[in-house]
């Protein structure tokens, strides 16, 4: 599958901007943080109920946007995986809607799924070197996530991101993933 990428510079282009809706498939915390107006959001983790239903729904073409654009990408491959041929990822995520100059909704402040990612590989790392004064095979830990790491960089995936996703605290209070996906496919 070849994934189809759109900077946001060209998204002023009338053949980009047309008929296009915004897919955010950040954590909803992420999203609550700061969003493009007007987007919707269905979370990477959730996405995959929701693919069918989307590719059901008409042939609008779905900006989909995460943070730096990895997550998108993945939410490309399943939408094309589920019949929807008209995913297109924004190149560099919000990050580089934001470096465009771009209008941002802004929201409650929460810390991005990527800073919670290092923190928990962080002390993960730093707790097993410590424990492995006492405990020598604790170092091990630090090993697995040190491999984690280069995984998720090689694949551009991130296990653990996915997990810390579904903690509460990245589900969002406001979260109504059901909703979001029903209007985004009407």
């Amino acid at each position: 599958m070849t994934v189809s990428t759109v900077s946001p510079a060209d998204l002023s282009s009338p053949a980009v901007a047309g008929n296009v809706r915004v897919l955010d498939v950040r954590t909803p915390a992420e999203y609550e943080t700061a969003r493009i107006p007007s987007s919707y959001n269905i979370p990477l983790a959730d996405l995959g109920r929701h693919a069918q239903r989307l590719a059901d729904a008409d042939d609008t073409a779905l900006l989909v946007v995460c943070q730096s654009g990895a997550r998108a990408r993945q939410a490309a491959a399943v939408l094309d995986e589920h019949g929807h041929r008209d995913a297109i990822v924004l190149e560099g995520g919000l990050n580089a809607w934001r470096a465009d100059g771009r209008d941002v909704e802004q929201g409650e402040p929460k810390w991005s799924l990527e800073r919670q990612v290092r923190l928990t590989a962080g002390g993960l790392v730093a707790a097993s070197i410590a424990a492995s004064i006492f405990a020598p095979k604790a170092r091990f830990l630090a090993g697995a996530v040190g491999g984690g790491l280069v995984f998720a960089a090689v694949t551009d995936t991130c296990a653990m991101g996915n997990l810390l996703g579904r903690l509460p605290y990245n589900r969002g209070r406001r979260a109504d993933i059901d909703a979001a996906a029903h209007r985004l496919a009407a």
